[in-house]
């Protein structure tokens, strides 16, 4: 085993890459270079690529689980999720195809997992069953996950490719006969409100659950 190679040092230098180069060149090689070891060096500690982002993402959710925990608890279950989903947006942000890496993973500390028991705790409390908040965080994530890597992958294509969301250019593309469709497009806000309204529809629906 490399010395002074740690799985530590390793998710580091991952998260790194990712920033400098996105999820596409994410490489176990690509790691091995930046540490300047050999890639089988990196396999004492992490056996393939997708035990790789299952580090990545575990990391991430340490930091979800920190933010998350500093905050007071709110005033119910809706508080609870909307708090929840914007330290998750947030941490995803930080960090180039952020919400790209947790797709697909499996977290591998379970102190990350237990961030769950005092929601549950509080929401059992109120009469939701286990299964319904484990529902209702997964529905949250799910979103979160789905909606960044939207925003991610927009505000880089229009980096590359200004033109590439013309409000002007999709009206000429779009013809005539489509007026709503058109106004609506135009009112499109991306970012902070956008997400908000979209987590505003995503709580309604949980909040229409009869055990809600």
């Amino acid at each position: 085993m490399t010395k002074g190679i740690t799985r530590e040092r390793i998710v580091a230098a991952a998260l790194e890459l990712l920033d400098d180069q996105g999820m596409d060149d994410l490489t176990v090689r690509a790691i091995a270079s930046r540490l300047d070891v050999r890639a089988p060096a990196l396999y004492w500690h992490v056996r393939n690529k997708q035990e790789l982002l299952d580090e990545m993402a575990t990391e991430v959710m340490r930091r979800v689980a920190d933010a998350f925990g500093a905050i007071p608890p709110g005033d119910g279950w809706r508080d609870d999720l909307a708090a929840y989903a914007r330290v998750l947006r947030s941490e995803y942000l930080l960090h180039r195809d952020g919400a790209r890496i947790f797709s697909g993973t499996r977290i591998t500390d379970p102190d990350v997992v237990r961030m769950k028991e005092p929601l549950f705790e509080r929401w059992s409390a109120a009469g939701w069953t286990p299964a319904d908040a484990d529902d209702a965080v997964d529905v949250v994530t799910a979103f979160v996950v789905g909606f960044v890597i939207e925003e991610q992958e927009r505000r880089q294509s229009a980096g590359t490719d200004p033109s590439r969301y013309s409000m002007r250019e999709r009206d000429a593309w779009i013809g005539e006969g489509a007026a709503l469709v058109k106004q609506a497009g135009h009112l499109r806000d991306d970012g902070e409100q956008r997400f908000e309204r979209h987590l505003g529809m995503v709580l309604d629906g949980i909040a229409a659950r009869p055990d809600a």
